[in-house]
């Protein structure tokens, strides 16, 4: 569990003048004593020190406050837009944005109690924040990965300096459909750090390992399916259209890459 109040690097600023309509948004969902959790750039700068450019803040709540939220800001004056209803709304100015986001639009990893049990604490434009906390930072970032968004190195980079901070069995459990999908960002991380393998729990390699040896022993699945379209709709759209693979998922958001 993270103590400690987190912070952005101190050289870390918003684009021009989007900063500006960043922190008044931020402080105002503070203010309005809606629950949200900050994710995104802010996030992972807040938990790995980070810095890179940023076109939006990405906040997080339940379906039921994102609804509250947006007309929290519409009475103020300010544009709201239901993007997705199944999960993606904005504030907006102009071209300026930020994204509310209450479910993965590919995985059904929904926004629920359990992600503010434990929300680290974080400082942000001068305001009190809670930050999605580091199990569910990894889990809402580990099935970006599409042509032109792919979040492995947000996870990888999450392993490397929070690993003591995620709660493994919780994440295994989050993910008890997709475990290939942890396994292959752990073997991603020991690849890429070799000298730091022993951040990931032995027992986490023990289990996924145990599954791999006992998936190797089962027959063939007996239809022909397709789940790469929970990484990245457009990528794999060929194979439900043309090449006779089942989708693993309903119909999904082909842009659902666009938030920062």
């Amino acid at each position: 569990m993270i103590h400690q109040p987190l912070t952005p690097p101190d050289d870390f600023e918003a684009p021009g003048s989007s900063e500006g309509f960043y922190a008044e948004v931020v402080h105002l969902m503070a203010e309005s004593g809606i629950p949200f959790l900050l994710s995104g750039t802010y996030a992972l700068s807040c938990y790995t020190g980070i810095i890179r450019p940023t076109k939006d803040v990405d906040v997080f709540a339940k379906a039921g406050d994102a609804l509250r939220m947006l007309s929290f800001f519409k009475e103020r004056g300010f544009d709201v837009q239901i993007v997705d209803d199944r999960w993606l709304a904005r504030v907006t100015r102009g071209e300026q944005f930020v994204d509310i986001i209450t479910n993965m639009p590919t995985s059904a990893t929904h926004v629920t109690d359990e992600w503010f049990k434990e929300a680290p604490e974080a400082v942000l434009f001068e305001t009190k924040v809670h930050l999605v906390p580091p199990t569910q930072f990894v889990w809402s970032k580990i099935y970006v990965q599409d042509r032109y968004r792919y979040d492995g190195a947000d996870v990888t980079h999450m392993f490397l300096k929070r690993s003591e901070d995620i709660d493994w069995r919780q994440l295994i459990s989050s993910m008890e459909l997709h475990w290939e999908v942890l396994l292959t960002a752990v073997l991603n991380f020991r690849f890429i750090y070799p000298s730091e393998r022993h951040l990931i729990p032995r027992w986490v390699m023990d289990e996924l390992l145990e599954r791999l040896g006992a998936q190797l022993e089962m027959p063939s699945a007996g239809k022909r399916v397709c789940r790469g379209r929970i990484f990245s709709p457009r990528d794999y759209q060929i194979d439900v259209a043309e090449w006779g693979f089942s989708e693993a998922v309903g119909n999904l958001e082909e842009n659902y890459a666009t938030h920062g």
